[in-house]
C-alpha cells in the first residue's frame, strides 16, 4: 500500500519507497514501507515500542542507514545527499542529550551555527519565550529539570529554521505546562508552511493535533488515513438507553436491532455505524429503533451515545494483526 496524501498537487516532501532496515542480529525493524508526507501537514506516527517508529525517523534523518529502499527529502536522497536533507530538518529524539555544563542560550545558539545559519538573536529569543525558557536561558543544563531539558531539544531542533520537524515522543514524561506550550509553538510552525511527523504514546494528543495518523506496527505500516476520514471508517457509536424500570428481557419485535440488555435491565446498549445519526430527519436505523422502543412501551429514562476514540480504533487495529 503506498500511503499517498488525498488532494495533493505539490510533490511530497518526504517520500519513503520500499523502505526495510535488517540490523545484524537478523530483527527486521521494517519492512518494505511506503509513505508520501505532504509539505505543512501534521502526521502522527502510532504504535507500540518496538514498532519501527523511531528507526523510520533515524533512517529520514540520515542517523541510520537503510538496508534497502530509498528516502527522499525535498527530492534529495537521504544517504546521497546527506547535507541537503540534513538542514532541512529539525529532530527532537526521546532522549535527552545535551551538553550539561552550557547554558541554555549558547546551546541553542551554537545549534543554529552547526546547521550552516547565520547568528540571529532576534529568532533565537523567540523561540526560547515561545517555550518559556527566556528566563533559564543563562542557566548551564545541568541545573535544569528533565522537563526543561526535553525544551531545550525542541529549541535546538527548531533553531536552524527547518522545513520539516520531527518530534519523537517529545511529551513522554514531562508536565502538562510543557505540552501547551510545545503544541502552541507546532501549531504556529504549522502556519508557516513547516511539515510536522510526530510520535507519541499519547493518543488524545494525536486525535488533537494531527491531520493524518499512520498505524505501525512490526516494521509495517498498517494503516494511513486522515484523522477524520479514519475515524469516521472505523470508528463506530454506542447507544444507552436507560430504563425507568428494569425488564427482564428485550421485547419481542426488536430483535433486528441486536440490543443488549445490561445492568441487572435497567438500560439497553445498542451499537451502530458512526455515519448513522440521530435526528437527521431520515428514516435511519437509530430513528426506526426509537419508533420500536415507543410502540413496545419501553419506558426510557435517558439516553447517551459514546463514539470510538482513536485510541479505541488503534488497540483494534493492533489487536487484528497480534
Amino acid at each position: 500500500m503506498l500511503a499517498v496524501p488525498p488532494n495533493s498537487s505539490k510533490p511530497p516532501v518526504v517520500s519513503i519507497r520500499g523502505l526495510t532496515k535488517v540490523y545484524g542480529n537478523g530483527f527486521k525493524a521494517l519492512k518494505s514501507v511506503d509513505l508520501d508526507i505532504r509539505e505543512g501537514e501534521i502526521l502522527a506516527l502510532l504504535g507500540p515500542n518496538g514498532a519501527g517508529k523511531t528507526t523510520m525517523i533515524s533512517i529520514i534523518c540520515g542517523l541510520v542507514n537503510p538496508t534497502d529502499g530509498q528516502v527522499t527529502v525535498g527530492g534529495h536522497d537521504v544517504v546521497r545527499d546527506f547535507r541537503e536533507t540534513r538542514s532541512m530538518i529539525g529532530l527532537v529524539p526521546q532522549e535527552l542529550t545535551t551538553d550539561q555544563f552550557e547554558t541554555v542560550i549558547n546551546t541553542v545558539s551554537f545549534s543554529r551555527g552547526l546547521h550552516g545559519k547565520g547568528k540571529d538573536t532576534a529568532l533565537i529569543e523567540r523561540i526560547l519565550k515561545d517555550l518559556s525558557l527566556w528566563d533559564k536561558r543563562n542557566n548551564m543544563l545541568r541545573e535544569l529539570s528533565g522537563g526543561m531539558k526535553r525544551r531545550v531539544l525542541i529549541a535546538k531542533a527548531l533553531a536552524h529554521e527547518p522545513r520539516i520537524l520531527f518530534l519523537d515522543e517529545p511529551t513522554a514524561g514531562v508536565d502538562v505546562t510543557l505540552r501547551r506550550d510545545m503544541w502552541q509553538v507546532v501549531n504556529k510552525l504549522r502556519q508557516t508552511g513547516v511539515t510536522i511527523i510526530l510520535t507519541t504514546h499519547y493518543i488524545e494528543e494525536a486525535e488533537e493535533i494531527a491531520d493524518r495518523v499512520g498505524v505501525i506496527n512490526a516494521g509495517e505500516l498498517l494503516l494511513i488515513e486522515n484523522k477524520r476520514t479514519l475515524m469516521k471508517k472505523l470508528g463506530s457509536k454506542q447507544l444507552r438507553l436507560e430504563l425507568t424500570r428494569p425488564i427482564a428481557a428485550v421485547p419481542p419485535g426488536l430483535e433486528s436491532f441486536e440490543l443488549k440488555l445490561i445492568d441487572d435491565g435497567h438500560a439497553l446498549i445498542h451499537d451502530y455505524a458512526a455515519d448513522e445519526t440521530l435526528g437527521n430527519g431520515h428514516d435511519s436505523r437509530i430513528a426506526a429503533l426509537m419508533k420500536a422502543l415507543a410502540a413496545a412501551d419501553v419506558p426510557l429514562s435517558d439516553i447517551s451515545t459514546h463514539q470510538s476514540s482513536l485510541e479505541d480504533i488503534f488497540v483494534k487495529l493492533i489487536g487484528e494483526r497480534a
